[in-house]
Parts: structure tokens; sequence; C-alpha cells
């Protein structure tokens, strides 16, 4: 299976859109990791089954009800070598 590098950009610090992220991650049996970066954006590895990625891709549009997602960019990217989800 093939990876999703994702960078959602918007208010997605400090309104909890990792924590949420991970939870519908692993609601969804999707592998990989969330993390902060110092721009004020979120970057994301995901990895799984393309239905269950592009369900997780639309929720992440969206975001948790506090976060303002005003982008997503998205490239393939090789899959996570651990499996789970997580925050690092």
């Amino acid at each position: 299976m093939q990876g999703r590098m994702l960078r959602i950009e918007g208010r997605v610090q400090g309104v909890g859109y990792r924590d949420w992220l991970l939870r519908e991650a692993t609601r969804l049996g999707l592998d990989g990791w969330v993390r902060n970066l110092a721009d004020g954006s979120v970057q994301a590895l995901v990895s799984g089954g393309e239905a269950a990625v592009q369900a997780l891709l639309a929720l992440a549009r969206r975001g948790p009800m506090l976060a303002r997602v005003d982008a997503i960019t998205e490239e393939f990217a090789p899959p996570p070598e651990a499996p789970g989800f997580r925050r690092t």
C-alpha cells in the first residue's frame, strides 16, 4: 500500500486537530502519524485501504469543531514503517 503525506493548513493547532485525526484514523484502521509543524500547519502520513484513506481525507477537510481547514496538500509517500497510528 502506498501512503499519503498530508499538510493541513488553517486554524489546526491548539484546537485538538491532532488528537481528533488520531482518533478518526484509528477508527478507520489506518496506519501512520500526525504532528504539528513550526509554521502552524499539521502534517500527517496516512496509509491503508483506499476507501478508508479517502474517508479520512473527507473528514480532514472539515476537521473537529474548533478547527478551520483552509487547504490540504497531498502527495504520495512510502507507507509508515510501524503499524498503528500515533502522534509524533
